[in-house]
């Protein structure tokens, strides 16, 4: 006589896999363990509470455990169950039992666990097919005193095994990115994609804050994050535009990256209310689409801004209006001042047109901008603009620390940051430099930008060649 320990893997509909022990006294009590009514309290409450449907069976086969998700499977409360013997004649059709309880009396004569498919009946007749998990039971001389068996329907166990293989190939195998965050905002599993995408390796993002990995754009996705684990998922993915750090010893600096992402909010499947566990992250680089995109749209925009300005320009009989009219459609999203400077006779640039405004003393432009009523440019020998000159080409340039300084001293408005010279180019000479200017607010001047800017140039150059006079000539 002793204690005997049930262990059986517990199944929850839903997905949720447990663990748990039962121990019950067989017999004679020990120093250390409750009197005998209170251990089978203990073992009812145990077994009643149980998400498994389990029964137990002793040496003769005779039911002697029953618990109460084996009563809401089929039917059979604890009192008609247990002390019958076998499944004959009320849990097996006569045909099946038999055989069914061969199958599970085996388990008491083979070591480990046994996994069966058992077809039962139900209490009003109809078949239910389980899948159950059988092991014997051993007294405590060693002799077998019996068999359990834990057992579900076979579509509640499919819907587990599924669940989880699916996990396994989200993080395996998956050709997006998963990560799995806590409540805490940390990172608590990650797969290879996400590792490889965020460029670490999956145990080192393990519980670290995102800050370490996402230099820029973290409060956005922190937010994205905290809104799930507040309201629940978003109803569509979102593009998040994320910058990440520069990785120790690789080469290069930081990388811009755009994540179309998904979450899924994550809850406690034991408690009443629902308890956040985290969120279920799940995002795809789609950085090289979308500045396709990009790039696509900024391209049709500014050829229709071309040939609105080619419409426009066609309407002015001055020279000078024609040109400033040019300017003004080829500034729209592309640059803040456009400067036109006229080659007058030997190495001097006179200012021509000024754009926003049309003149120079308007729009911002004060006298370092440049000089008006065809007096030359006080531009130094390698001013970007006698560059542009000498290389019969495009020159682009950008402030350094000291954006004033830089600006001041190329006689360029205030604030400017990036410049853009592209010499204006008509019948196989030079007869200007066109400036495209931008502030700190904008980019640098990138290889797609000079191909729009001499097309510009192309344009410019054809106005200041027609007969006529322009200011500064």
């Amino acid at each position: 006589m002793g204690w005997v320990t049930f262990q059986l893997n517990g199944l929850r509909q839903g997905g949720y896999r447990g663990e748990c022990q039962v121990s019950a006294f067989t017999g004679a009590a020990r120093d250390t363990v409750p009197a005998p009514e209170a251990g089978a309290d203990l073992l009812a409450a145990l077994l009643d509470g149980m998400d498994a449907a389990l029964c137990a069976l002793d040496a003769d086969g005779t039911i002697t455990h029953w618990n109460r998700e084996a009563e809401r499977i089929l039917g059979w409360p604890a009192a008609e169950a247990v002390g019958r013997r076998g499944f004959d004649g009320w849990a097996a059709r006569s045909a099946d039992a038999a055989r069914t309880l061969a199958r599970v009396m085996g388990a008491m004569r083979t070591p480990g666990r046994q996994v069966h498919e058992l077809a039962l009946l139900r209490k009003d007749g109809g078949r239910v097919l389980v899948r159950c998990q059988t092991a014997g039971v051993r007294a405590a001389d060693g002799r077998p005193a019996g068999v359990y068996c834990a057992f579900s329907e076979v579509h509640v166990q499919i819907d587990l095994e599924r669940s989880i293989a699916l996990s396994e190939a989200l993080f395996d195998d998956a050709p997006w990115g998963v990560v799995l965050v806590d409540a805490d905002l940390r990172p608590a599993v990650v797969n290879d994609h996400a590792a490889r995408a965020i460029g670490a390796g999956r145990t080192a993002l393990l519980g670290r804050p995102l800050g370490e990995v996402v230099a820029g754009g973290v409060e956005e996705l922190e937010g994205a994050l905290q809104h799930v684990l507040a309201e629940g998922a978003p109803p569509a993915p979102a593009d998040l535009w994320v910058t990440l750090a520069a990785r120790p010893g690789a080469g290069g600096g930081e990388r811009r990256r755009c994540w179309r992402s998904g979450f899924v909010r994550l809850s406690s499947p034991m408690t009443e209310e629902p308890v956040p566990l985290g969120v279920a992250w799940l995002f795809q680089d789609v950085t090289e689409e979308r500045r396709a995109a990009r790039e696509a749209d900024r391209t049709r925009f500014r050829w229709a801004q071309l040939h609105r300005a080619g419409v426009a320009a066609a309407e002015y009989a001055d020279p000078a209006e024609a040109v400033a009219v040019l300017l003004d459609f080829a500034l729209a999203g592309f640059a803040d001042h456009g400067l036109v400077d006229r080659v007058a006779g030997g190495r001097r640039l006179t200012r021509a047109v000024a754009s926003p405004g049309g003149a120079p003393e308007g729009a911002g432009f004060d006298e370092a901008a440049g000089l008006t009523g065809g007096f030359p440019q006080r531009y130094g020998s390698d001013h970007p603009a006698f560059q542009a000159w000498d290389r019969a080409g495009s020159v682009r340039t950008e402030a350094g620390r000291d954006a004033a300084r830089w600006a001041e001293e190329r006689h360029w408005p205030a604030g400017t940051a990036h410049a853009l010279c592209t010499a204006l180019r008509s019948r196989g000479r030079t007869v200007g430099v066109l400036t495209f200017l931008r502030t700190a607010a904008r980019g640098a001047f990138e290889r797609a930008d000079v191909v729009y800017a001499e097309t510009v140039a192309a344009r410019v150059a054809g106005c200041l060649d027609l007969p006529g006079e322009l200011p500064g000539a």
